[in-house]
């Protein structure tokens, strides 16, 4: 039997509310109710958010394992999604280059809703959770015998019945292919709103005019090392409703971005505590997402950033899929509705605040000159052309007093000094040993603690 978990908590509260209406006056039970009601919403999109969590790897689309999983991939599991007459499989366009740029639809609900990922090509992680919803909805599991919470199986039901999604999952697959942010003409397509000199961007418009969407997930990655505010916590996951105009002005539209991302946030919290982060709000009259959401679709933005061993996004592409399905059970159920803009704005602006190891209070030597500071170093990645890996290289970014700053990883090396082949200075290559005394304590080899 499938029983609603917010129902059950509900059934529990109504008896004592309706006993409490004779005991108290009016205003004093409706903020008890109020409060009582998001209580409640709270606690449903964390369970929810849980028994996603722990039911991902079920729906994991097992052909993609690596960030840059290709065109190729993805097209295969879209043309294996033809089979199935619950999805409606499209060819939308072509892109610069002549790659086929897909839209799959499915359900037959009144809400319409878009979501595309990778309008940006080296911006894959949402991609790759697009792929384990789709076999969510089509409840393709790992296996014929794994058993799953038959709350999922409500959701499912939920989704499609009151909900009509259109996905374009890969907008620019040239730059995809190429691994890099812009379209092959050099655009960024997310600055492209206005003049629409891409195919892509003219895409994207025709789609947001053609299906007019209630409301739109626009999905990117940013830098692993955007902070949840001025801290140590790496912003995991940001969101952002974004402006509709230069005073940022909250109207009902980008009101319900703002309530439906609180959900979303109460359903990874749990996981990434403190490491949800507020995009910035910033307007920027050219780009998509702010230009949809004045154009009259809710627009919730998402950013994918870093997570501490996890080079390949794969955890944060867990959380992806349990963040963007718990803001579609929101929007399926009304339910944000509920919500409190506050809860929002309270979320921490990202910061760069942080860097991928930070050696403090080290002993230096410059030539005859001997001193003590910290060290910051980045490892950057370098893709292999043609091949689904990267390289890394490391690169000594500042030397100086880092104390409002923090490292992913970080050595407190108080009374122990560097020791290198080569003179360490800005923008050297971080391979050499920390030592005290004589004895080795630490090897730093292209930036990575052995």
């Amino acid at each position: 039997m499938n029983i609603r978990t917010d129902e059950v908590r509900y059934q529990h509260t109504k008896l004592p509310i309706f006993f409490l209406s004779f005991l108290m006056p009016s205003w004093q039970l409706f903020f008890i109710t109020f409060y009582t009601m998001i209580s409640l919403s709270n606690t449903y999109a964390q369970n929810l958010g849980k028994i996603l969590h722990d039911s991902h790897d079920v729906y994991k689309e097992k052909t993609i394992t690596k960030r840059r999983f290709g065109y190729q991939t993805l097209v295969n599991r879209i043309e294996d999604l033809k089979k199935n007459s619950m999805f409606e499989v499209s060819v939308v366009a072509k892109s610069s280059e002549g790659r086929d740029i897909y839209s799959i639809k499915c359900g037959t609900g009144k809400t319409k809703v878009l979501l595309w990922s990778q309008m940006h090509g080296d911006e894959p992680t949402a991609t790759m959770a697009l792929a384990d919803i789709f076999n969510f909805l089509e409840n393709k599991k790992d296996s014929l015998n794994q058993e799953v919470n038959p709350a999922l199986n409500h959701l499912r039901e939920e989704l499609l019945k009151k909900c009509t999604f259109y996905f374009v999952p890969m907008l620019n697959p040239d730059g995809a292919e190429a691994w890099t942010r812009y379209t092959i003409l050099g655009i960024d397509m997310n600055r492209d709103a206005l003049a629409l000199q891409t195919p892509e961007g003219q895409l994207l418009k025709q789609l947001i005019f053609d299906i007019k969407p209630d409301f739109g997930f626009n999905l990117h990655d940013k830098n692993r090392r955007y902070s949840a505010g001025q801290t140590g916590n790496l912003a995991t996951m940001s969101f952002l409703a974004t402006a509709y105009n230069q005073a940022e002005e909250i109207n009902p539209t980008r009101k319900r971005a703002m309530q439906v991302i609180v959900g979303m946030n109460q359903a990874v919290q749990p996981y990434i505590p403190n490491a949800v982060g507020r995009w910035m709000s910033d307007f920027e009259p050219r780009a998509f997402g702010d230009n949809i959401q004045k154009w009259g679709t809710t627009l919730i933005l998402i950013e994918s950033g870093g997570y501490k061993n996890d080079p390949e996004k794969q955890y944060i592409r867990k959380l992806n899929f349990v963040s963007i399905l718990t803001g579609l059970q929101m929007i399926a159920s009304k339910s944000y509705k509920k919500q409190s803009v506050k809860e929002y704005e309270q979320l921490p602006l990202n910061s760069k605040a942080i860097y991928d190891l930070i050696i403090r209070s080290v002993t230096i030597k410059k030539g005859e000159i001997t001193f003590k500071a910290d060290i910051a170093i980045n490892r950057n990645e370098r893709p292999v052309t043609g091949k689904d890996y990267f390289t890394t290289s490391s690169i000594v970014e500042e030397i100086g007093d880092m104390s409002v700053f923090f490292g992913t990883d970080e050595i407190d090396a108080t009374g122990m000094e560097i020791v290198s082949e080569k003179e360490i200075g800005l923008g050297s290559k971080a391979d050499f040993q920390i030592v005290r005394e004589g004895k080795v304590v630490y090897i730093v080899k292209n930036g990575v603690i052995e």
